[in-house]
């Protein structure tokens, strides 16, 4: 769904929302999940809720961290390479400027008793929010109605927390089983068509 009519306009409004939801990003990738799905399908509507979730498995599955590789698919949907370049330009101007500052002040930081009881409310903002991106999530999983997909969220769940297996391997194993699925559905279908001929 890329907004060709207004490219300006359009980049401007992609670099100033990666931007502002990567300054306000605490506590890793997964929080932003949540908070690009309310961004980008909610208040933007540039996507579907299926697409971005879609984007968020990509995201968590590929090499890196998960806000540049959901800034670049989210940015190239958008507005092509220079999307994805703007994109990309938001989500790592505000960590880098503000760890470079930590890095300075390190041993500051690092001892002042404000900022540790500042870093541990954020913590329990920072739980609330990957909860809510877990309910998103399942929710999601469960409306397909696809008892493979619904199987797998659980066993996966088992796996990881149970188990103590690598949520790497977890993807994995998921994808192989996804794309074994695809093929078996395409091959039915092509079965059905060839009968109905």
């Amino acid at each position: 769904m890329k907004q060709k009519e207004n490219m300006p306009k359009t980049l401007w409004q992609l670099f100033m929302a990666t931007l502002t939801l990567s300054a306000f990003t605490f506590g890793g990738g997964f929080v932003i999940v949540s908070l690009m799905k309310k961004k980008f399908v909610e208040e933007l509507k540039w996507f579907e809720e299926d697409e971005m979730l879609d984007i968020t498995a990509i995201a968590q599955s590929s090499p890196g961290p998960i806000p540049v590789n959901a800034s670049v698919i989210v940015g190239y949907r958008v507005c092509g390479v220079l999307g994805a370049l703007i994109a990309v330009l938001g989500t790592i101007i505000p960590p880098m400027l503000i760890i470079s500052i930590i890095s300075v002040f390190y041993e500051q930081f690092r001892s002042n008793k404000i900022i540790a009881v500042a870093l541990q409310v954020m913590r329990a903002g920072v739980a609330a929010v990957i909860f809510d991106v877990v309910i998103n999530l399942a929710t999601n999983i469960c409306k397909t109605k696809r008892v493979l997909y619904i199987g797998l969220m659980i066993v996966s769940f088992i796996a990881v927390v149970c188990f103590n297996i690598s949520a790497m391997t977890v993807i994995f194993i998921c994808l192989a089983i996804g794309i074994v699925d695809m093929l078996y559905n395409s091959w039915k279908e092509k079965s059905r068509r060839g009968d109905s001929k």
